[in-house]
């Protein structure tokens, strides 16, 4: 086909892409063939088939099959002295694998006759890190990093399909979106000098759960922190006019983390942890006796943190991450489980055997839950009360679907468990006191359990033998040779003809941009952009 002039080159696309554009079919050659979007998750292998038919003859430089990651955000702003707004939007192609094509699959002269179809294999790793240059940012710290070069699991998609197939909710604003597809691309060149023009542009996409491992617990300090609550202390009355019965502490530590199991390996259990609350009633005087519990009600917060301009730190309270501009938080809440609590058992101590303990302790103190809350005023009576509730902790199996928790350039995501007891004093209506806690929570999730090492047994081997042999050399403190010295000349040196360039890997791109040196239109070369409405 020929080159067409500048001023007919628009038109003539528009009749190509509407008539006798390619057809092209990308197929998975897995079980989930017919899944409205197949999962994966880290390490799996993404194999599968494009067929290109051509309905017309039509001539082709290059067919580009990748896999991608790419993660998009907006946020509102609205003037304060007007009825008006703007919007800011924010792109990051954070994941580009190429696949390399043979091109003895390929028609000869890249010329397709009318009716041709060919077919191109392709297979495609998930990584379970991406590439230093994807996160170019500058950041607090090096923790800042780690997270942000993991691969960020699939987020507010509507077509986002669980493991049954169904349409189901993540929690995700239309201002977040993080996507993975596989992508086809013909292209053909328009001059000698001009942009490819696109014959065909076609995608698949995937659903990415990437394995992601337990972080440590938050540092919450006691009465300092305006998101989370460990630690409860309140004063109960006995009645209207009739003085204090005592003073109840309840007190928890963040639980493990709820551990997804891959989707396409269930493992056929729920996905469930446990908290644990720690009681303590201080009466008013020994005659007094500990209050009745009531219900048990838990809650899952789910937030998602997003912004247009690149986070440099990890944030885990949204309050504090709303103190700037160009940033969003979105948030919702799940109820998981109600029940009474009544029967659980209190236990006398003699406060005068009780060995003294520090005033104020950090969130770590209670990981284990066999400590005893501390009741920071001065205790009237000689005997307290402890009790110990096991708080079971489950996601709902309905048409929901969570994520591991995670932070990236762009987006994050964190949850809260909201804990709420409930307390019946003589003489006060039923519920009439509620001790609320607030404790973060992680979701962790698993890897492919069938996937292979990323080195074989015989290279492992190799690396340890190597490392033993350097372990039993002696090691000299003498100055270095003058052959490593900075003034030293280069002794006996290789000519330039016997040297070797050694590529880097083939055909991979961190970004969303094309080939080093070829560009496409649609692309954004770089690895975070922003715009401004």
């Amino acid at each position: 086909m020929p080159d067409l002039p500048v001023d007919r080159r628009r038109s003539s696309l528009v009749s190509f892409t509407h008539k006798t554009r390619p057809i092209i079919d990308i197929t998975l050659n897995d079980s989930q063939r017919g899944a409205c979007m197949p999962t994966y998750t880290t390490l799996d292998k993404i194999e599968g088939t494009v067929s290109i038919t051509a309905p017309c003859d039509f001539s082709f430089q290059e067919i580009l099959i990748t896999f991608q990651g790419a993660s998009k955000t907006h946020v509102e702003t609205i003037a304060a002295t007007a009825h008006t707004g703007s919007r800011t939007q924010a792109a990051h192609y954070f994941l580009k694998l190429f696949q390399p094509i043979d091109s003895s699959l390929l028609p000869s002269d890249r010329f397709a006759k009318a009716g041709q179809t060919f077919e191109l294999p392709f297979t495609f790793v998930v990584p379970d890190r991406l590439l230093p240059q994807s996160c170019s940012h500058s950041r607090d710290n090096d923790e800042v990093l780690n997270a942000h070069l993991a691969l960020p699991p699939t987020l507010g998609d509507p077509m986002t399909s669980n493991s049954g197939g169904t349409f189901s909710n993540d929690f995700a604003p239309e201002m977040t979106q993080v996507t993975y597809a596989i992508r086809v691309i013909i292209t053909r060149q328009t001059g000698s000098c001009g942009k490819p023009l696109i014959l065909d542009d076609s995608m698949k996409k995937l659903r990415i759960i990437p394995a992601a491992e337990e972080q440590p617990p938050l540092s919450v300090p006691h009465g300092k922190d305006d998101t989370y609550t460990l630690r409860k202390e309140k004063d109960l009355k006995r009645g209207l006019f009739k003085g204090k019965l005592g003073r109840l502490t309840v007190e928890a530590a963040q639980p493990k983390s709820l551990r997804l199991s891959p989707a396409r390996y269930p493992s056929g259990c729920p996905t469930s942890t446990m908290a644990i609350l720690n009681l303590r009633f201080d009466p008013a005087e020994d005659s007094a006796h500990p209050p009745k519990l009531g219900s048990l009600v838990n809650k899952l917060k789910v937030s998602t943190l997003f912004a247009t301009i690149p986070i440099g730190n990890l944030p885990t309270r949204p309050s504090h991450f709303l103190r700037q501009i160009q940033r969003g938080v979105y948030s919702d809440t799940v109820a998981l489980s109600c029940r009474n609590v009544e029967s659980a058992p209190w236990t006398a101590h003699d406060a005068s055997r009780t060995p003294k303990q520090q005033q104020e302790r950090s969130s770590t103190d209670l990981i284990d839950g066999s400590a005893t809350p501390i009741s920071i005023e001065t205790q009237a009576a000689s005997i307290f009360y402890t009790s110990q509730i096991l708080v079971p902790i489950s996601l709902p199996s309905n048409n929901k679907t969570f994520v591991p928790t995670f932070h990236s350039c762009l987006v994050s995501r964190i949850y809260m468990l909201d804990i709420s007891l409930s307390v019946n004093t003589i003489g006060k209506p039923i519920s009439s006191t509620v001790m609320h806690l607030k404790l973060p929570v992680q979701i962790s999730s698993e890897g492919n359990p069938n996937a292979q090492p990323t080195i074989s047994e015989a290279e492992a081997q190799a690396i340890a033998a190597r490392e033993t042999i350097y372990d039993l050399q002696p090691r000299s403190l003498a100055p270095p040779s003058p052959e490593y010295t900075e003034r030293a000349e280069i002794v006996n040196p290789i000519p330039r003809e016997t040297m070797v360039d050694i590529p880097g890997p083939p055909m991979y791109s961190a970004f969303g941009g094309g080939r080093p040196g070829r560009r496409l239109g649609r692309e954004t070369p770089r690895g975070v952009a922003s715009a401004v409405a």
